[in-house]
Protein backbone atom coordinates (compact mmCIF):
# COMPACT_ATOMS: atom_id res chain seq x y z
CA UNK A 1 0.00 0.00 0.00
CA UNK A 2 3.35 2.44 0.42
CA UNK A 3 5.60 0.93 -1.69
CA UNK A 4 8.08 0.65 1.73
CA UNK A 5 9.44 -1.77 3.62
CA UNK A 6 8.09 -1.49 7.03
CA UNK A 7 7.96 -3.70 10.49
CA UNK A 8 6.14 -5.77 12.15
CA UNK A 9 2.99 -4.26 13.56
CA UNK A 10 4.05 -0.71 11.51
CA UNK A 11 1.10 0.60 8.94
CA UNK A 12 2.44 3.74 6.85
CA UNK A 13 5.11 4.75 8.71
CA UNK A 14 9.18 4.24 8.93
CA UNK A 15 9.02 2.97 12.20
CA UNK A 16 11.39 4.22 15.15
CA UNK A 17 12.75 3.54 18.39
CA UNK A 18 10.54 6.21 20.41
CA UNK A 19 7.43 4.75 23.01
CA UNK A 20 4.95 6.95 21.09
CA UNK A 21 3.33 4.98 18.49
CA UNK A 22 2.13 8.16 16.23
CA UNK A 23 4.92 10.02 16.06
CA UNK A 24 7.15 8.00 13.32
CA UNK A 25 7.93 9.35 10.22
CA UNK A 26 5.39 8.43 7.58
CA UNK A 27 4.85 7.03 4.60
CA UNK A 28 2.19 8.14 1.92
CA UNK A 29 -0.79 5.38 0.87
CA UNK A 30 -2.10 4.77 -1.97
CA UNK A 31 -5.34 6.29 -1.04
CA UNK A 32 -3.47 9.27 0.01
CA UNK A 33 -1.69 9.40 -3.31
CA UNK A 34 -4.98 8.81 -5.23
CA UNK A 35 -6.68 12.08 -3.49
CA UNK A 36 -3.55 13.85 -3.63
CA UNK A 37 -3.20 13.50 -7.43
CA UNK A 38 -6.60 13.30 -8.91
CA UNK A 39 -10.00 12.55 -8.47
CA UNK A 40 -10.56 9.14 -8.02
CA UNK A 41 -12.64 7.34 -5.52
CA UNK A 42 -11.27 4.84 -2.80
CA UNK A 43 -13.01 1.74 -1.87
CA UNK A 44 -12.01 -0.55 1.12
CA UNK A 45 -14.38 -3.99 1.80
CA UNK A 46 -12.72 -6.65 4.58
CA UNK A 47 -14.59 -9.31 6.76
CA UNK A 48 -12.49 -8.48 9.17
CA UNK A 49 -12.63 -5.43 11.38
CA UNK A 50 -11.87 -2.69 9.20
CA UNK A 51 -9.69 -1.02 11.46
CA UNK A 52 -7.49 -4.32 11.26
CA UNK A 53 -4.11 -4.60 9.25
CA UNK A 54 -4.92 -4.89 5.57
CA UNK A 55 -7.75 -2.46 5.42
CA UNK A 56 -5.91 0.02 7.79
CA UNK A 57 -2.89 -0.15 5.43
CA UNK A 58 -4.88 1.45 3.04
CA UNK A 59 -5.18 4.80 4.94
CA UNK A 60 -3.15 4.49 8.40
CA UNK A 61 0.26 5.54 9.91
CA UNK A 62 1.24 3.66 12.98
CA UNK A 63 4.11 2.07 14.34
CA UNK A 64 1.58 -0.11 16.11
CA UNK A 65 -1.66 -1.93 14.15
CA UNK A 66 -3.36 -2.28 17.63
CA UNK A 67 -4.26 1.58 17.51
CA UNK A 68 -7.55 0.89 16.47
CA UNK A 69 -9.51 3.94 18.15
CA UNK A 70 -7.04 6.13 16.02
CA UNK A 71 -7.11 4.25 12.91
CA UNK A 72 -10.83 5.02 12.72
CA UNK A 73 -9.92 9.06 12.92
CA UNK A 74 -7.51 8.32 10.16
CA UNK A 75 -10.34 6.71 8.00
CA UNK A 76 -12.15 9.78 8.60
CA UNK A 77 -8.89 11.60 7.45
CA UNK A 78 -8.86 10.01 4.05
CA UNK A 79 -12.64 9.36 3.40
CA UNK A 80 -12.74 6.92 0.79
CA UNK A 81 -15.93 6.49 -0.32
CA UNK A 82 -16.75 3.18 0.35
CA UNK A 83 -15.92 1.25 3.79
CA UNK A 84 -17.60 -1.79 4.64
CA UNK A 85 -16.85 -4.50 7.32
CA UNK A 86 -16.49 -5.38 10.92
CA UNK A 87 -15.05 -3.18 13.67
CA UNK A 88 -17.93 -1.01 14.80
CA UNK A 89 -16.63 -0.70 18.30
CA UNK A 90 -13.96 1.58 17.23
CA UNK A 91 -16.43 4.21 15.92
CA UNK A 92 -18.50 4.37 18.95
CA UNK A 93 -18.42 6.87 21.80
CA UNK A 94 -17.02 5.39 25.09
CA UNK A 95 -20.48 5.63 26.91
CA UNK A 96 -22.25 3.43 24.13
CA UNK A 97 -22.19 -0.22 25.32
CA UNK A 98 -20.25 -2.35 23.53
CA UNK A 99 -17.68 0.67 22.73
CA UNK A 100 -13.82 0.47 22.64
CA UNK A 101 -12.89 3.92 22.49
CA UNK A 102 -11.96 5.47 25.42
CA UNK A 103 -12.96 9.12 24.73
CA UNK A 104 -16.49 10.28 23.57
CA UNK A 105 -16.02 10.64 19.79
CA UNK A 106 -18.77 9.31 17.66
CA UNK A 107 -17.17 8.70 14.54
CA UNK A 108 -20.81 7.24 12.93
CA UNK A 109 -22.25 10.68 13.52
CA UNK A 110 -19.20 12.40 12.18
CA UNK A 111 -19.06 10.09 9.39
CA UNK A 112 -23.21 10.48 8.53
CA UNK A 113 -22.42 14.24 8.60
CA UNK A 114 -19.60 14.25 6.05
CA UNK A 115 -22.10 12.39 3.64
CA UNK A 116 -22.15 8.61 4.44
CA UNK A 117 -25.12 6.56 4.52
CA UNK A 118 -24.99 4.01 7.19
CA UNK A 119 -25.29 0.21 6.97
CA UNK A 120 -25.56 -2.16 9.89
CA UNK A 121 -26.90 -5.23 7.99
CA UNK A 122 -27.20 -6.86 4.99
CA UNK A 123 -30.87 -5.34 4.03
CA UNK A 124 -29.39 -1.93 4.79
CA UNK A 125 -26.69 -2.21 2.38
CA UNK A 126 -29.12 -3.26 -0.36
CA UNK A 127 -31.33 -0.07 0.60
CA UNK A 128 -27.51 2.28 0.59
CA UNK A 129 -26.93 1.81 -2.70
CA UNK A 130 -29.92 4.18 -4.18
CA UNK A 131 -27.64 6.48 -2.10
CA UNK A 132 -26.96 9.70 -3.57
CA UNK A 133 -23.68 10.57 -2.08
CA UNK A 134 -22.26 7.72 -3.35
CA UNK A 135 -20.39 7.24 0.08
CA UNK A 136 -21.19 4.40 2.21
CA UNK A 137 -20.52 3.21 5.39
CA UNK A 138 -21.26 0.08 6.61
CA UNK A 139 -20.63 -1.69 9.66
CA UNK A 140 -21.99 -4.89 10.22
CA UNK A 141 -20.27 -6.66 13.23
CA UNK A 142 -19.23 -4.97 16.48
CA UNK A 143 -15.57 -7.32 15.77
CA UNK A 144 -14.67 -9.67 13.07
CA UNK A 145 -17.73 -10.80 11.15
CA UNK A 146 -18.99 -14.27 11.18
CA UNK A 147 -17.14 -16.57 8.52
CA UNK A 148 -19.07 -17.98 5.71
CA UNK A 149 -19.59 -21.13 7.24
CA UNK A 150 -21.38 -20.09 9.99
CA UNK A 151 -22.64 -17.17 8.51
CA UNK A 152 -24.86 -19.08 5.95
CA UNK A 153 -24.62 -22.60 6.87
CA UNK A 154 -24.49 -23.79 10.84
CA UNK A 155 -25.42 -20.61 11.96
CA UNK A 156 -22.88 -20.65 15.09
CA UNK A 157 -19.93 -18.00 16.04
CA UNK A 158 -22.19 -14.59 16.72
CA UNK A 159 -24.69 -15.37 14.15
CA UNK A 160 -27.28 -14.96 16.52
CA UNK A 161 -26.52 -11.74 17.73
CA UNK A 162 -25.38 -10.60 14.23
CA UNK A 163 -28.04 -12.64 12.01
CA UNK A 164 -28.42 -10.35 8.97
CA UNK A 165 -24.80 -9.64 7.74
CA UNK A 166 -23.62 -9.37 4.18
CA UNK A 167 -20.43 -11.80 2.65
CA UNK A 168 -17.76 -10.22 0.82
CA UNK A 169 -19.36 -11.26 -2.32
CA UNK A 170 -22.30 -8.48 -1.69
CA UNK A 171 -19.79 -6.38 -0.31
CA UNK A 172 -17.50 -6.94 -3.22
CA UNK A 173 -20.07 -5.93 -5.77
CA UNK A 174 -21.92 -3.11 -3.59
CA UNK A 175 -18.38 -1.17 -3.68
CA UNK A 176 -18.63 -1.96 -7.64
CA UNK A 177 -21.46 -0.91 -8.30
CA UNK A 178 -21.05 2.48 -6.37
CA UNK A 179 -17.09 3.28 -7.22
CA UNK A 180 -17.81 2.70 -11.13
CA UNK A 181 -20.03 5.36 -11.69
CA UNK A 182 -16.45 8.19 -10.78
CA UNK A 183 -15.65 8.55 -14.55
CA UNK A 184 -12.12 9.58 -13.02
CA UNK A 185 -11.55 5.74 -12.09
CA UNK A 186 -11.37 4.13 -8.58
CA UNK A 187 -9.11 1.68 -6.46
CA UNK A 188 -11.08 -0.77 -4.76
CA UNK A 189 -8.93 -2.97 -1.96
CA UNK A 190 -11.26 -6.32 -0.77
CA UNK A 191 -9.97 -8.71 1.71
CA UNK A 192 -11.03 -12.17 2.37
CA UNK A 193 -9.73 -11.63 5.85
CA UNK A 194 -10.31 -15.02 7.40
CA UNK A 195 -8.82 -16.96 5.18
CA UNK A 196 -5.93 -15.83 7.73
CA UNK A 197 -8.22 -15.68 10.83
CA UNK A 198 -9.49 -19.05 10.89
CA UNK A 199 -5.61 -20.81 9.49
CA UNK A 200 -4.05 -19.57 12.75
CA UNK A 201 -6.75 -21.65 15.25
CA UNK A 202 -6.26 -24.39 12.51
CA UNK A 203 -10.09 -24.25 11.71
CA UNK A 204 -9.68 -25.81 7.97
CA UNK A 205 -13.43 -26.36 6.92
CA UNK A 206 -13.89 -22.76 7.89
CA UNK A 207 -11.02 -21.20 5.76
CA UNK A 208 -11.70 -23.20 3.00
CA UNK A 209 -15.12 -21.65 3.04
CA UNK A 210 -13.40 -18.26 3.01
CA UNK A 211 -11.07 -19.14 -0.20
CA UNK A 212 -14.68 -20.23 -2.08
CA UNK A 213 -16.07 -17.22 -1.04
CA UNK A 214 -13.05 -14.83 -2.18
CA UNK A 215 -13.23 -17.06 -5.46
CA UNK A 216 -16.48 -16.10 -5.85
CA UNK A 217 -15.78 -12.43 -5.16
CA UNK A 218 -12.60 -12.19 -7.78
CA UNK A 219 -15.89 -13.78 -10.28
CA UNK A 220 -17.49 -10.72 -9.54
CA UNK A 221 -14.40 -8.49 -10.34
CA UNK A 222 -13.69 -10.94 -13.31
CA UNK A 223 -17.12 -9.86 -14.30
CA UNK A 224 -17.26 -6.09 -13.92
CA UNK A 225 -14.24 -6.26 -16.12
CA UNK A 226 -15.87 -7.70 -18.70
CA UNK A 227 -17.82 -4.56 -18.95
CA UNK A 228 -14.83 -2.21 -18.00
CA UNK A 229 -11.86 -3.62 -20.06
CA UNK A 230 -9.80 -0.72 -18.70
CA UNK A 231 -9.75 -2.52 -14.95
CA UNK A 232 -6.38 -4.13 -13.68
CA UNK A 233 -7.45 -6.83 -11.20
CA UNK A 234 -4.84 -8.56 -8.63
CA UNK A 235 -5.28 -11.29 -6.33
CA UNK A 236 -2.73 -12.05 -3.88
CA UNK A 237 -2.17 -12.86 -0.02
CA UNK A 238 -0.02 -10.79 2.22
CA UNK A 239 1.79 -14.05 3.79
CA UNK A 240 1.48 -17.87 4.13
CA UNK A 241 0.47 -20.70 6.79
CA UNK A 242 2.14 -23.42 7.12
CA UNK A 243 -0.63 -25.47 5.74
CA UNK A 244 -0.66 -28.41 3.81
CA UNK A 245 -3.77 -30.90 1.94
CA UNK A 246 -1.79 -34.64 2.31
CA UNK A 247 -5.06 -36.37 1.05
CA UNK A 248 -8.63 -37.46 2.60
CA UNK A 249 -9.83 -38.40 6.29
CA UNK A 250 -12.00 -41.53 5.03
CA UNK A 251 -14.58 -42.61 8.15
CA UNK A 252 -14.66 -45.74 6.26
CA UNK A 253 -11.38 -46.92 5.99
CA UNK A 254 -10.56 -49.74 8.70
CA UNK A 255 -8.69 -48.81 12.08
CA UNK A 256 -9.57 -47.91 15.39
CA UNK A 257 -7.28 -45.02 15.35
CA UNK A 258 -8.43 -42.24 13.21
CA UNK A 259 -4.72 -41.41 11.91
CA UNK A 260 -5.09 -44.90 10.27
CA UNK A 261 -7.82 -43.06 8.30
CA UNK A 262 -5.88 -41.06 6.57
CA UNK A 263 -5.51 -41.73 2.96
CA UNK A 264 -2.51 -40.62 1.73
CA UNK A 265 -1.09 -40.97 -2.42
CA UNK A 266 -3.13 -43.27 -4.39
CA UNK A 267 -4.80 -44.61 -1.24
CA UNK A 268 -6.40 -41.29 -0.83
CA UNK A 269 -8.96 -41.35 -3.27
CA UNK A 270 -11.03 -38.43 -3.64
CA UNK A 271 -13.07 -36.46 -0.80
CA UNK A 272 -16.85 -36.92 -1.34
CA UNK A 273 -18.26 -33.72 -1.21
CA UNK A 274 -21.07 -32.62 -3.19
CA UNK A 275 -22.95 -29.07 -4.53
CA UNK A 276 -26.61 -30.75 -5.25
CA UNK A 277 -28.05 -27.10 -4.94
CA UNK A 278 -24.85 -25.67 -7.38
CA UNK A 279 -24.05 -22.73 -5.36
CA UNK A 280 -20.06 -23.47 -5.55
CA UNK A 281 -19.90 -24.57 -1.57
CA UNK A 282 -19.88 -28.45 0.19
CA UNK A 283 -23.76 -29.33 0.86
CA UNK A 284 -22.00 -31.04 3.70
CA UNK A 285 -18.80 -30.34 5.73
CA UNK A 286 -18.82 -33.24 7.60
CA UNK A 287 -18.86 -35.80 5.10
CA UNK A 288 -17.11 -39.05 5.52
CA UNK A 289 -14.14 -38.68 3.14
CA UNK A 290 -12.92 -35.09 3.22
CA UNK A 291 -9.85 -33.16 2.84
CA UNK A 292 -7.13 -34.29 5.59
CA UNK A 293 -5.51 -30.60 5.94
CA UNK A 294 -2.55 -30.44 9.11
CA UNK A 295 -0.51 -27.22 9.79
CA UNK A 296 3.67 -27.51 9.96
CA UNK A 297 3.45 -25.45 13.32
CA UNK A 298 0.71 -25.75 16.21
CA UNK A 299 0.72 -25.35 20.01
CA UNK A 300 -0.23 -28.08 21.89
CA UNK A 301 -3.63 -28.95 21.46
CA UNK A 302 -6.27 -32.07 20.62
CA UNK A 303 -6.29 -32.91 16.96
CA UNK A 304 -10.21 -34.57 16.25
CA UNK A 305 -9.67 -35.17 12.18
CA UNK A 306 -13.32 -33.59 11.90
CA UNK A 307 -14.84 -30.18 11.04
CA UNK A 308 -15.97 -28.33 14.05
CA UNK A 309 -19.61 -28.01 14.10
CA UNK A 310 -20.27 -26.16 16.65
CA UNK A 311 -18.22 -22.70 16.65
CA UNK A 312 -14.96 -22.00 15.30
CA UNK A 313 -12.25 -24.35 16.88
CA UNK A 314 -10.12 -22.17 19.85
CA UNK A 315 -6.95 -25.79 19.97
CA UNK A 316 -5.49 -24.00 23.47
CA UNK A 317 -5.97 -22.15 25.99
CA UNK A 318 -4.42 -20.17 28.73
CA UNK A 319 -3.70 -21.37 32.30
CA UNK A 320 -2.82 -19.46 35.76
CA UNK A 321 0.82 -19.35 34.03
CA UNK A 322 -0.08 -17.33 30.89
CA UNK A 323 1.06 -21.05 29.15
CA UNK A 324 -1.23 -21.88 26.20
CA UNK A 325 -2.49 -25.68 26.81
CA UNK A 326 -4.55 -27.75 25.07
CA UNK A 327 -8.11 -27.08 24.76
CA UNK A 328 -9.59 -29.95 26.66
CA UNK A 329 -13.16 -29.06 25.54
CA UNK A 330 -12.21 -30.94 22.50
CA UNK A 331 -10.39 -34.00 24.50
CA UNK A 332 -13.00 -36.71 24.62
CA UNK A 333 -14.15 -36.37 20.74
CA UNK A 334 -13.84 -39.54 19.66
CA UNK A 335 -10.43 -40.64 17.88
CA UNK A 336 -8.98 -37.06 19.64
CA UNK A 337 -5.49 -37.50 20.16
CA UNK A 338 -3.46 -34.98 22.12
CA UNK A 339 -0.28 -33.25 19.77
CA UNK A 340 2.64 -31.72 21.79
CA UNK A 341 3.43 -28.60 19.83
CA UNK A 342 6.31 -27.25 18.23
CA UNK A 343 5.68 -23.91 19.69
CA UNK A 344 6.35 -21.88 22.39
CA UNK A 345 3.83 -22.05 24.82
CA UNK A 346 3.36 -18.06 24.72
CA UNK A 347 1.78 -19.13 21.04
CA UNK A 348 -2.12 -20.69 20.93
CA UNK A 349 -2.20 -21.05 17.96
CA UNK A 350 -0.50 -21.50 14.40
CA UNK A 351 1.56 -18.93 13.40
CA UNK A 352 2.38 -17.34 9.77
CA UNK A 353 4.88 -18.93 7.34
CA UNK A 354 7.74 -17.08 5.08
CA UNK A 355 6.90 -19.25 1.37
CA UNK A 356 6.38 -17.11 -0.97
CA UNK A 357 3.14 -16.42 -2.18
CA UNK A 358 1.48 -16.51 -5.34
CA UNK A 359 0.08 -13.32 -7.07
CA UNK A 360 -2.13 -13.89 -9.94
CA UNK A 361 -2.99 -10.45 -12.32
CA UNK A 362 -5.17 -9.43 -15.50
CA UNK A 363 -6.29 -6.60 -17.31
CA UNK A 364 -3.86 -3.26 -17.73
CA UNK A 365 -0.77 -2.96 -16.12
CA UNK A 366 -0.91 -6.59 -15.63
CA UNK A 367 2.31 -7.93 -17.54
CA UNK A 368 4.32 -5.73 -15.58
CA UNK A 369 3.77 -8.52 -12.68
CA UNK A 370 6.19 -11.26 -13.23
CA UNK A 371 9.23 -13.11 -12.49
CA UNK A 372 10.05 -13.09 -8.58
CA UNK A 373 8.88 -9.56 -6.90
CA UNK A 374 9.41 -7.79 -3.79
CA UNK A 375 6.46 -7.16 -2.00
CA UNK A 376 7.00 -3.24 -2.10
CA UNK A 377 7.32 -3.62 -5.80
CA UNK A 378 3.65 -4.48 -6.13
CA UNK A 379 2.91 -0.71 -5.26
CA UNK A 380 5.01 0.92 -8.15
CA UNK A 381 2.95 -1.71 -10.93
CA UNK A 382 -0.28 0.20 -9.15
CA UNK A 383 0.90 3.52 -9.20
CA UNK A 384 1.64 2.94 -13.04
CA UNK A 385 -1.08 1.79 -13.63
CA UNK A 386 -3.22 4.56 -11.67
CA UNK A 387 -0.90 7.25 -13.19
CA UNK A 388 0.35 8.49 -9.90
CA UNK A 389 3.29 9.39 -10.76
CA UNK A 390 3.67 12.51 -13.56
CA UNK A 391 5.39 11.23 -16.68
CA UNK A 392 8.76 12.87 -16.46
CA UNK A 393 9.98 12.14 -20.22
Amino acid sequence: MTGHKTAVNALGVYADRTKASLDDPRVETIAEALRRTGNKSIGVVSTAEVEDATPAAVVAHTRLRADKADIVGMFFVVKPEIVLGGGSAYFLPQSTPGSKRKDDKDYIAMFRDAGYTLATDKTELVAAKGTNTGKILGLFHTGNMDTTLDREFLKKGSVEKFPNQPGLVEMTQTALDQLSKDEDGFFLMVEAASVDKMSHPMDWERSLFETIEFDKAVGIGMEFAKTHPDTLIVATGDHTHGVSIIGTIDDQKPGEEMRDKVGVYADAGFPNYTDENGDGYPDKVDVTRRLAIFASNFPDYYETFRPKLDGPFEPAVQNGAKQYIANEKYKDVPGAVLRVGNLPKTAGTAVHAVDDVVLQATGPGAEEFKGYMEESDVYRVLADTLALAPATN
